[in-house]
Protein backbone atom coordinates (compact mmCIF):
# COMPACT_ATOMS: atom_id res chain seq x y z
CA UNK A 1 0.00 0.00 0.00
CA UNK A 2 1.44 3.64 -0.93
CA UNK A 3 1.48 6.46 0.91
CA UNK A 4 -2.10 8.52 0.47
CA UNK A 5 -4.03 5.54 -0.01
CA UNK A 6 -6.46 4.05 1.73
CA UNK A 7 -7.36 -0.15 2.96
CA UNK A 8 -8.89 -2.51 1.27
CA UNK A 9 -12.85 -0.53 2.57
CA UNK A 10 -11.09 1.93 -0.99
CA UNK A 11 -12.48 5.11 0.76
CA UNK A 12 -11.09 8.17 -1.24
CA UNK A 13 -7.24 8.86 -1.27
CA UNK A 14 -5.94 11.18 0.90
CA UNK A 15 -2.71 12.57 0.02
CA UNK A 16 0.12 12.91 2.83
CA UNK A 17 2.80 15.45 3.47
CA UNK A 18 6.26 15.26 4.66
CA UNK A 19 7.16 17.32 7.75
CA UNK A 20 9.02 19.60 5.90
CA UNK A 21 5.99 20.52 3.56
CA UNK A 22 3.47 20.59 6.49
CA UNK A 23 5.90 23.12 8.39
CA UNK A 24 5.96 25.18 4.99
CA UNK A 25 2.17 25.44 5.31
CA UNK A 26 2.19 26.74 8.50
CA UNK A 27 5.18 28.94 8.38
CA UNK A 28 7.09 27.12 11.76
CA UNK A 29 10.14 24.86 11.13
CA UNK A 30 10.44 21.24 10.96
CA UNK A 31 11.49 20.73 14.61
CA UNK A 32 8.33 22.20 15.74
CA UNK A 33 6.13 19.83 13.29
CA UNK A 34 8.11 17.17 15.35
CA UNK A 35 7.65 18.70 18.41
CA UNK A 36 3.63 19.09 17.96
CA UNK A 37 4.52 15.25 17.55
CA UNK A 38 6.19 14.78 21.10
CA UNK A 39 3.36 16.86 22.91
CA UNK A 40 0.45 14.76 21.10
CA UNK A 41 -1.01 17.89 18.92
CA UNK A 42 -0.33 15.88 16.03
CA UNK A 43 -0.20 12.29 15.19
CA UNK A 44 1.79 10.69 11.75
CA UNK A 45 -1.17 9.07 9.30
CA UNK A 46 1.32 7.04 7.80
CA UNK A 47 4.98 6.60 6.80
CA UNK A 48 7.08 6.59 3.54
CA UNK A 49 10.47 4.93 4.76
CA UNK A 50 11.76 6.35 8.07
CA UNK A 51 9.55 9.70 7.50
CA UNK A 52 6.66 10.14 8.85
CA UNK A 53 3.67 11.44 7.46
CA UNK A 54 0.83 13.82 8.08
CA UNK A 55 -2.62 14.79 6.90
CA UNK A 56 -2.83 18.38 6.44
CA UNK A 57 -6.02 19.14 8.08
CA UNK A 58 -4.21 17.20 11.17
CA UNK A 59 -1.80 20.14 10.87
CA UNK A 60 -3.94 22.94 10.59
CA UNK A 61 -5.94 21.14 13.54
CA UNK A 62 -2.50 21.16 15.51
CA UNK A 63 -1.52 24.61 14.90
CA UNK A 64 -4.89 26.12 15.93
CA UNK A 65 -4.41 24.45 18.68
CA UNK A 66 -1.20 25.67 19.80
CA UNK A 67 -1.92 28.61 19.14
CA UNK A 68 -5.29 28.75 21.52
CA UNK A 69 -2.75 28.03 23.95
CA UNK A 70 -0.50 30.89 23.85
Amino acid sequence: MSAGTTGAGGAASVALISADLAAAEVEVSPATIRKWVQLGHLIAAGRQGRRLLYRLEDVFAAERAVRRRS
